[in-house]
């Protein structure tokens, strides 16, 4: 039989295991990524995930300004955290979906400059956007 400390363990090693491997695979994706070449959906698409990564992150921030309760166990506490962060990043997720706060737009057209892409007019760029957050 199973140690509660072996449990939270596990837990603990999953849970930072996860957040580390999102974080990675965004930082890989960007820094190996060769965008001169992307088409408008992948580079939209890359903006917005660079936006929901930094929502989550800053709602992370934010909730760390609360304060918790000290008569939960640790094992608890390991689960509770596991899916705060499973919660956090999916509103996250759904908030650049649904409105953002322009940074993926923002982005979009720094890097179509940055990388000498062809300016399309303000109305294209638009449609994009809004093609990507309905799906």
């Amino acid at each position: 039989m199973m140690d509660m400390s072996d449990i939270t363990a596990m837990y603990s090693d999953t849970y930072a295991s996860a957040a580390n491997q999102r974080a990675s695979r965004l930082q890989n994706k960007i820094a190996g990524a060769d965008y001169t070449r992307a088409t408008d959906d992948e580079l939209l698409d890359a903006c917005k995930q660079f936006e929901a990564y930094f929502v989550e992150q800053m709602f992370k921030g934010m909730l760390k300004t609360i304060p918790e309760s000290e008569s939960t166990s640790n094992y608890t506490s390991t689960l509770m955290d596991y899916y705060k962060d499973q919660m956090i990043q999916g509103i996250a997720e759904e908030t650049t979906k649904q409105s953002g706060l322009g940074l993926a737009q923002m982005l979009y057209e720094q890097m179509k400059r940055n990388y000498g892409m062809t300016d399309a007019p303000a109305a294209e760029v638009a449609a994009a956007a809004s093609a990507v957050t309905e799906e």
